[in-house]
């Protein structure tokens, strides 16, 4: 396995200036790029790279001369959103950015779900949560059937048609949120789509990670490393479900923080020794959102935790049996 880094982190430098100032941080081997969506595109011009083949090539050529790889370009956004405009807009988002993983011969585009309205009459997503009453099972039906299954299964025949995997980050507030949904999705859709594991949005909701892993398996296409710190006064009065600002980190049941910071070590290593026997070998892409941390308190604190659990050789010969 690899260290990586989700660069919106650096959203404030330049491609330049984030590269430089990779070097306080030599354990980084890869980059997850944003190429627009909730991500931004701070550190790479799609559109200029798309027209120029050889642009691309000396962008990639570039990276490759800093030591870093490109684990996966990023693009989060809601394709099946019920107003057509911004739907329209996050998928032509999607499929420049299939179209850019082929050409700097990234293997992976990590995206949400997406999430419709309720009904073709809404003008708001709406994240249904619960099977009563009966019009909240209908509308959910409704969902699957008509926005999330058509939409995603022709996008991942155009992903697959790219050479390119499509890893959905199962994410509350979307269609995907959990093992359960991307698994169901993808058994309509087909293998070219899986998983962005990030632990932090499967913790909040009580799901055991190890476990999750195990039941994804070769669904896991790529992995953020980002941990989450629950609130025990706040969740023992209000559960998990907040909608709290991150800003109000006293008030809410839970928050993001960097990694180690809400989980122990051992976690991380069952997490660890969980993806490898998954057959998970790639990027730990680690991102920063803790609103308790510096950018470089927050990194290197991640930084520090990861490169302890890691595993980054092959396992070795069971020579003892």
């Amino acid at each position: 396995m690899q260290l990586g880094l989700f660069t919106p982190v650096f959203q404030d430098l330049s491609l330049d200036q984030m590269l430089a100032e990779l070097h306080a941080y030599p354990q980084i081997q890869a980059l997850e790029l944003g190429t627009g969506g909730c991500p931004g595109a701070s550190h790479i011009a799609v559109d200029t790279l798309l027209a120029n083949p050889a642009a691309a090539r000396d962008y990639r050529a570039k990276l490759a001369d800093a030591g870093l790889t490109i684990s996966a370009l990023s693009c989060h956004g809601n394709p099946i959103h019920p107003l057509a405009e911004t739907a329209q807009r996050d998928d032509e988002t999607f499929r420049n950015t299939v179209r850019l993983a082929q050409l700097l011969e990234v293997p992976t585009v990590v995206t949400f779900s997406g999430c419709p309205g309720a009904s073709p009459h809404d003008a708001t997503p709406n994240w249904i949560v619960t099977a009563w009453p009966p019009e909240c099972a209908t509308a959910l039906d409704w969902q699957w059937s008509e926005r999330l299954i058509p939409y995603w299964r022709e996008a991942a025949t155009f992903a697959a048609a790219h050479n390119v995997r499509i890893a959905l980050e199962a994410h509350p507030g979307f269609m995907v949120y959990n093992p359960e949904t991307l698994l169901r999705l993808r058994a309509e859709v087909g293998p070219s789509l899986g998983i962005n594991l990030d632990p932090s949005h499967l913790w909040w909701q009580g799901i055991d990670i190890p476990t999750a892993i195990r039941d994804l398996g070769s669904a896991i296409h790529h992995v953020h490393a980002k941990d989450v710190a629950l609130n025990p006064p706040m969740l023992q009065r209000n559960g998990v479900l907040d909608t709290k600002s991150y800003a109000n980190l006293a008030g809410r049941s839970w928050s993001f923080r960097s990694v180690g910071w809400g989980h122990s070590e051992l976690e991380w290593k069952q997490i660890v020794s969980a993806l490898r026997l998954a057959g998970y070998d790639g990027v730990l892409s680690i991102e920063h959102e803790d609103a308790l941390a510096s950018r470089r308190e927050g990194l290197t604190s991640a930084i520090a935790t990861l490169s302890r659990v890691i595993l980054t050789e092959p396992p070795v010969h069971a020579w003892w049996l």
